[in-house]
């Protein structure tokens, strides 16, 4: 049986400012195993990038307010002291930022931004000649040579940019790498690289992924294990094959496939979910995607559906709660 490396329970996340209170997160509870690649999918404003920066302790502390509990090789990080997580960053969880115009400092070599995250982390008391072989060694494995290690961010195309941003997050080779909408950015040829190149660093270093997209094309291609997050809340989860091919889903999953063309159907239009994701500030009572959903009852819009569970798929959603439909 698998081990499970990160366990996150009921975590909440809200937003308070004196202005008003953001609820970003609303009683997520994941998990994911040792060596797998678990693929959390939804719009922007689910929630996904809050729920990452949460395992890593990276949210603003004077706005920000979490309750729950995310544990990693069985330890509470929310519970760590700050020096405590500082070894734990970039050493066992590193994660791929979204934008890698943004992620990298202009100032720096991409070499000395590499080298920094190992001296960081030099438990194997590297000399300075034998970090700058490791540099070396990391560029070469995401295909930019060695030689362009004292070239600058702005050197650099979007999507060489955004392989440095991988080797910075694969240095240390960590257990787990959170990667945050990774392909956004770049254009659909450097997309397929950069994923087939983090499938086989991934599969050489034997390290867990969690892949934050909006694309179910990209989770069918590189995740076992699919979570769908709607306002703060997982509201379908499962393996990538139960999720893909099972004969029920929760009616924003159903919009989501939809929202993918299908080279096998002549169609003129994509079929667009209607509406926009609620105000995080005064989310709707009951189900949250009520308002928007094509199949809502009167009681999805003053009851929070319980979950529906068949195997490892889980659904919370009303339509398949027959006592609760009545």
């Amino acid at each position: 049986m698998s081990e499970r490396l990160l366990d996150i329970r009921d975590l909440e996340v809200i937003y308070k400012t004196d202005l008003e209170t953001v609820h970003a997160v609303n009683g997520v509870n994941l998990h994911l195993e040792k060596g797998k690649t678990l693929g959390l999918v939804g719009e922007t404003g689910a929630g996904k990038t809050t729920t990452a920066l949460s395992i890593l302790c990276l949210l603003p502390e004077r706005t920000a307010r979490v309750k729950g509990e995310i544990f990693f090789e069985g330890k509470d990080l929310l519970k760590m002291k700050e020096y405590e997580l500082r070894d734990i960053r970039g050493e066992k969880i590193s994660m791929i930022f979204q934008d890698p115009m943004t992620s990298l400092n202009p100032i720096m070599t991409v070499g000395s931004q590499i080298g920094e995250a190992l001296a960081l982390h030099n438990e194997q008391n590297r000399t300075k000649e034998q970090i700058e072989k490791r540099v070396e060694e990391v560029l070469e494995m995401v295909g930019i040579p060695a030689s362009r290690k004292k070239d600058y961010p702005h050197q650099f195309s979007g999507g060489m940019k955004q392989r440095v941003v991988i080797a910075i997050a694969l240095a240390c080779e960590p257990d787990l790498l959170i990667a945050d909408e990774p392909t956004t950015a770049l254009d659909v040829t450097i997309q397929a690289q950069v994923l087939a190149m983090m499938n086989e660093l991934r599969e050489r270093l034997q390290t867990s992924l969690i892949m934050i997209t909006h694309d179910l094309g990209i989770v069918a291609q590189t995740c076992d294990d699919v979570a769908v997050m709607y306002a703060g809340e997982i509201i379908e989860c499962g393996s990538a094959y139960e999720v893909f091919t099972g004969e029920k889903h929760h009616p924003y999953t159903e919009g989501l496939f939809g929202s993918i063309p299908n080279l096998e159907v002549d169609s003129a239009r994509l079929s667009p979910i209607e509406g926009l994701m609620p105000d995080p500030t005064n989310l709707p009572e009951g189900c949250k995607f009520s308002p928007r959903c094509p199949k809502c009852m009167d009681i999805c819009r003053s009851v929070s559906p319980s979950e529906y569970v068949e195997g490892g798929h889980r659904i919370s959603c009303h339509l398949f709660n027959k006592e609760e439909a009545k």
